[in-house]
């Protein structure tokens, strides 16, 4: 048995584990998580944001004007896709806690093993099988492809965003890593509407040319029926380009997991085994549930979640119909995506500095102001850049907080409930449930509004009723619902000091139970 106290835990419960992994894991300890372990670690998150950001920004206006489905029709499966994804995700995290620990660890198999169906789904979602179908099997191929896709999505997200837990060093050391993951996340989100807008934004640029030739020739049957069969071109080729992108999105969907899979290796946590989870399902929901600091930290996230996510479900409309700028709205996404990368060292080093409860106001707050000046200025270039810069500003610590702020909720109640083991990916996965039912919700709701309202699909222009929703659905609603999440974060019971003192008690617990383990194997 090992002498050092550091160690004993690891070295009872991972005694059969090889002796290049029990190096790693003593580096681990003594210099904290290597560079390299951080980058391939933050590289394994970008197919989540990439593919993320390609249906939050194109999905709805994708089955609107491309596929040409009922705005109810749709409403339907976004909302249910996501209800169906959110529901998953906790099964799929407990299931991750139920399994056992293999050669290549715990968490990594699910990550490696679902990653070619996550692909084969994704390819499947953006594809249209023929011109033109019914909306019973329009219905029924959209909608099975997207509950099959944020099924095997989740089988990798859960165990990857868990895995933060078991990459070595300590509380800074996660912390750290969670910085250059959200960088990375970042720029894949950046790169999925890169790849997506530039390539699916030039033809819905050349369609939207073809509706004003066909409202400029109406009266001249000649030039209206080559007006006409403009749009269809049109179409086609933007079907044709949707698949185009999601071919690039999967084959990077592979690059990045296996650069995961070659540059990680699991690590012991404090109070963690890496074992199968020692509590049934229930009971580990109402632990959670239970847990006040996790709760409001969850319901903080999941409100301002809703309001950057109806935002973004509703800006390409938005731009298109309520403003006139739709062949801009590709460019005005980089800007806010560009800066929103940029902005996460940024970030990473202010909530260092004052603090992960005070950065989150900060923050969130900079949002309102920018939706606020977006949806009141008319057709204006250089505001909406500048407000884009100021957004992208917001959106960097809806991506860096959550996830930095996680950790320590995990930690805090490993220390009230130090009996209960291997508890993360659960955590985890009800975390990102409500995020994903949030998203659901956003788009579902969005797009059941755009119904009542009259909103009709390919339409070249719309009703009041309908421009008046979208500026609604873009701008007023997230405000209210970005109030609701500074209330709860004020209430929020972990600043610094009692981080400071949570990792105190967890270090001492870690002593006690490597104490009590030396006593017992004498």
């Amino acid at each position: 048995m090992a002498s050092n106290s550091g160690n004993t835990l690891e070295s009872r419960t991972d005694e059969n584990i090889t002796c290049a992994t029990e190096n790693d894991d003593t580096q681990a300890k003594t210099s904290g998580i290597p560079f390299s372990r951080k980058l391939c670690f933050a590289i394994g998150g970008m197919p989540y944001q990439m593919t993320g950001t390609a249906m939050g920004f194109y999905m709805q206006v994708f089955l609107l004007d491309v596929v040409k489905m009922g705005a109810f029709s749709a409403s339907i499966i976004l909302f249910l896709g996501r209800a169906w994804d959110a529901v998953t995700d906790p099964l799929i995290g407990y299931a991750v806690s139920k399994s056992g620990r293999t050669r290549i660890g715990k968490l990594i198999p699910w990550i490696v093993f679902s990653m070619p169906l996550g692909v084969l789904s994704y390819v499947m979602l953006w594809y249209t099988p023929q011109d033109t179908m019914s909306s019973g099997f329009s219905f029924g191929w959209y909608f099975t492809w997207c509950c099959l896709f944020d099924t095997f999505m989740s089988c990798y997200h859960v165990p990857y965003s868990s895995l933060n837990m078991f990459l070595g060093g300590n509380q800074k050391d996660r912390d750290s890593a969670t910085g250059y993951r959200m960088g990375m996340e970042v720029f894949a989100t950046l790169a999925g509407a890169a790849i997506q807008g530039q390539i699916v934004g030039v033809h819905h640029a050349k369609r939207t040319h073809a509706c004003s030739l066909q409202n400029a020739t109406e009266g001249v049957s000649g030039n209206y029926t080559e007006s006409l069969d403009g749009i269809s071109d049109a179409l086609r080729n933007t079907r044709t380009a949707y698949l185009t992108c999601a071919l690039i999105l999967g084959i990077l969907y592979f690059l990045c997991c296996l650069v995961l899979f070659l540059g990680v290796k699991e690590q012991l946590a404090p109070l963690s085994k890496l074992d199968s989870v020692n509590v049934p399902y229930l009971t580990g929901i109402k632990l959670m549930v239970g847990h006040t600091p996790y709760v409001r930290l969850v319901f903080g996230f999941l409100f301002a979640s809703l309001a950057f996510q109806m935002s973004q479900a509703n800006f390409a409309l938005f731009c298109t119909y309520t403003k006139n700028m739709g062949a801009y709205f590709q460019h005005i996404v980089l800007i806010l995506l560009t800066v929103a990368t940029i902005s996460i060292p940024v970030w990473q080093t202010v909530l260092v500095t004052i603090g992960k409860k005070t950065t989150t106001f900060i923050g969130l707050s900079l949002y309102i102001p920018a939706l606020i000046v977006i949806s009141v200025v008319k057709s204006n270039i250089p505001a909406f850049i500048i407000m884009s810069l100021l957004a992208g500003m917001s959106l960097a610590t809806v991506f860096l907080l959550p996830w930095s702020m996680l950790p320590d909720v995990v930690d805090d109640f490993k220390v009230k409930n130090p009996s209960c083991h291997d508890l993360e990916p659960l955590f985890y996965s009800c975390y990102v449930f409500f995020n994903k039912f949030g998203g659901g919700m956003s788009v579902g709701v969005s797009t059941l509004v755009l119904h009542f309202v009259g909103y009709k699909p390919g339409a070249c222009k719309h009703n009041p009723e309908v421009v008046f929703s979208l500026w609604l659905l873009f701008a007023l609603v997230p405000i209210c619902l970005l109030l609701i999440s500074l209330v709860i974060f004020r209430f929020y019971p972990i600043n610094e000091e009692r981080r400071q003192k949570i990792q105190d008690e967890l270090r001492k617990a870690v002593t006690e139970t490597n104490m009590k383990g030396e006593e017992l194997s004498l």
